[in-house]
């Protein structure tokens, strides 16, 4: 089971003061799990598992965001919320206690697979979107695309919202050094140079020009290049794309006093730029109230001068075993409106609907954000996650191997791809062997 971090919600953990109103577990409360005959729920509940985004682990932003909405519009329903914690609340603690969800919130790309999958409660919604005639289209193909793949062809989870990737600068650095803000289409090349020119060593400070972990920066890349084979079941980390990925992170880190930190350095103020989740990074401005930030488009290759990364999407999952998958279906629908999400995106939640009128809302009732570039982190598109042939083994891409392998054994970077894609082709073939056992794939 992974760690959860948890963190304040994107911007409405600065502003949220909404007492709760749904019904939910105290923290820490152990669910029965031997309960042979759990209690029956009304006609009219909906039991609701956030596991993520992790913010819904307080309810009063769970509220907020969703308990109210849906009991504005649909005043009948009685909502029951849990939140993913350690112990008792896990799924395997709800699944054992006889108390499967309706409806569960997680994150898309891998815990469709680590989590909704393993556990069997994986619902293909294709039939119901027809029913209701709710149009996918409205969504971001990136966000839909990591919905397709995970669930081999189907759409086990209309996306919900996305942790998107956000380039955050310090204004007081820039300008101490004399150099230019970043703008929206700043090349690769072009952070480059500025990095070089914000590295510095005044007195004891380090002035450190960009910092990203490169293991994210691999995963969700922006040229789109497949990790895993987009039709067998094996690695595909060796390619002429992988090496320009690679080559354009590694240089930044071999300017002298650039070396890799952590992207909490930033709320320090010692860090001209850097690209970290959009909660995380709202974590480390909430850590230093007097940094002078701003916001910008993260930087692009000249062959994808329009893309930003990959989305880490979150979704919404209907479980098989719920009896009132139509109300659920319903409550889901009325949660991907432009109504609803416009007022979720005036509290920070990027939205996966590709409306310009809920973009255009993004941020506009936290009074911290305003005068900031907001609307940068809508300057590109989405890179789309590279399709893959359904019912091929999944496992995590290894890309904290490939740096690891730079980092601690100055291994080049054809290397380094080489073996990263020798282990993943190993654990493939263990998870394939484990599953045709029976067993749970453990490099999920």
């Amino acid at each position: 089971m992974k760690k959860r971090i948890r963190w304040p919600g994107p911007l409405v953990a600065l502003a949220v003061s909404a007492a709760s109103g749904c019904e939910s577990a105290p923290a820490g409360t152990e669910l029965n799990p031997a309960a042979d005959n759990p209690p029956k729920a009304a006609e009219n509940e909906l039991f609701i598992f956030t596991a993520w985004p992790a913010f819904y682990v307080k309810e009063d932003i769970f509220e907020k965001q969703l308990g109210q909405l849906v009991k504005q519009k649909f005043p009948d329903i009685k909502l029951k919320h849990v939140h993913w914690d350690n112990p008792g609340r896990r799924y395997e603690d709800l699944i054992a206690a006889g108390t499967i969800p309706d409806i569960v919130f997680d994150e898309v790309r891998r815990n469709t697979y680590r989590q909704v999958r393993r556990f069997d409660l994986q619902y293909d919604l294709t039939d119901m979107i027809k029913k209701y005639n709710f149009d996918t289209s409205k969504l971001n193909p990136a966000d839909m695309q990591h919905v397709i793949n995970s669930s081999d062809g189907k759409i086990y989870s209309p996306p919900f919202n996305s942790n998107e990737w956000v380039l955050l600068y310090n204004k007081d650095v820039f300008d101490k050094f004399g150099v230019e803000y970043p703008k929206p289409g700043m090349t690769w090349d072009e952070a480059y140079e500025k990095a070089k020119k914000l590295t510095r060593q005044e007195g004891e400070i380090t002035y450190k020009g960009f910092q990203m972990n490169p293991a994210h920066y691999m995963k969700f890349n922006q040229l789109s290049e497949p990790a895993l084979d987009p039709n067998e079941d094996k690695a595909s980390m060796v390619s002429d794309g992988w090496v320009k990925v690679v080559d354009n992170i590694r240089r930044f880190y071999d300017i002298p006093g650039n070396q890799l930190v952590k992207t909490n350095g930033f709320s320090k103020g010692n860090i001209a730029m850097m690209i970290d989740s959009l909660e995380n990074s709202v974590k480390l401005i909430n850590e230093n109230k007097n940094l002078n930030f701003d916001m910008a488009a993260v930087p692009v290759f000249p062959e994808a001068p329009k893309s930003k990364f990959q989305p880490n999407t979150n979704g919404m999952f209907i479980t098989k075993q719920s009896t009132k998958k139509d109300l659920a279906f319903q409550v889901m629908a009325y949660l991907l409106s432009p109504e609803v999400q416009t007022e979720l995106s005036k509290q920070g939640v990027v939205s996966p609907l590709t409306d310009p009128g809920v973009q255009e809302a993004f941020g506009q009732g936290v009074p911290e954000w305003k005068g900031r570039s907001l609307q940068s982190i809508f300057a590109l598109n989405s890179a789309k996650p590279p399709v893959r042939k359904p019912g091929l083994t999944f496992i995590d891409p290894n890309t904290d191997l490939v740096w690891k392998l730079i980092a601690t054994e100055s291994k080049d970077t054809q290397t380094a791809l080489r073996m990263a894609q020798d282990q993943m082709n190993k654990s493939i073939n263990e998870a394939k062997e484990i599953e045709k056992q029976g067993g749970v794939n453990p490099y999920q």
